[in-house]
């Protein structure tokens, strides 16, 4: 398989190119490789391209807090080349990955020749801010709990479940606890209290939910 027609197995926009621009995206991009730890960009700075994500998952953070997670599929950067403004988050490996980096010219290229690309990059953007409207409202109107069962649910949605039907995401207790909000200990607490409740099931930093419409209710 061609690399410029993997790439365009990925979400929206890349997905409606033409040939033409698939074949000058492929002669464009990049392909980086990134380990466990690390730094894929850094808060602040102006980066001259955006990270099409292949494999494997990353934590975007701001102050140290874990804003969001990102996965195969997902494009880092539009924001922030359209805008031409510095990124507003770091971003770090969760585990192995293998991004794409296409540089700023050919992006903003294909934004002024290719409608359906701009359209799809700005529906990229809208839902980034969406995300963003929703983690404030949770953090502000949900109580801790409600934010883990939240999480947990919006996880299993996100990146599927593996073979032993785990959420397929590697978590520490303390990045999912700065995801929720909460101190480790007591993200611990709750995830044991879940585990009590016959919610959900823990081996290591696996997690399986055996009974979602149990967190469905917690979560609201």
């Amino acid at each position: 398989m061609n690399t410029y027609q993997h790439i365009t197995e990925l979400k929206a926009p890349l997905k409606v190119l033409n040939t033409d621009e698939q074949i000058k995206l492929d002669g464009c991009k990049t392909t980086l490789s990134f380990k466990k730890g690390d730094r894929i960009y850094e808060e602040g700075a102006l980066i001259n391209g955006v990270y099409c994500i292949d494999k494997g998952v990353c934590k975007l953070t701001k102050k140290e807090q874990i804003i969001r997670l990102a996965g195969s599929g997902d494009i880092l950067g539009l924001q922030s080349i359209i805008a031409k403004v510095p990124v507003n988050t770091s971003t770090y490996a969760l585990e192995t990955m293998q991004v794409n980096f296409i540089p700023s010219p050919l992006i903003i290229e294909l934004l002024e020749q290719n409608k359906l690309f701009s359209l799809n990059a700005l529906n990229i953007i809208c839902k980034e801010f969406q995300d963003a409207s929703n983690l404030l409202v949770n953090m502000a109107q949900k109580n801790v709990r409600q934010r883990l069962a939240y999480t947990l649910l919006n996880f299993k949605d996100t990146f599927g479940t593996d073979e032993d039907a785990a959420i397929n995401i590697n978590l520490s207790r303390e990045e999912l606890a700065s995801i929720i909000g909460t101190a480790p200990e007591n993200c611990i607490r709750l995830l044991s209290e879940f585990t009590k409740e016959n919610i959900i099931q823990l081996y290591g930093k696996k997690i399986i939910i055996k009974n979602p419409t149990a967190l469905l209710k917690i979560s609201k």
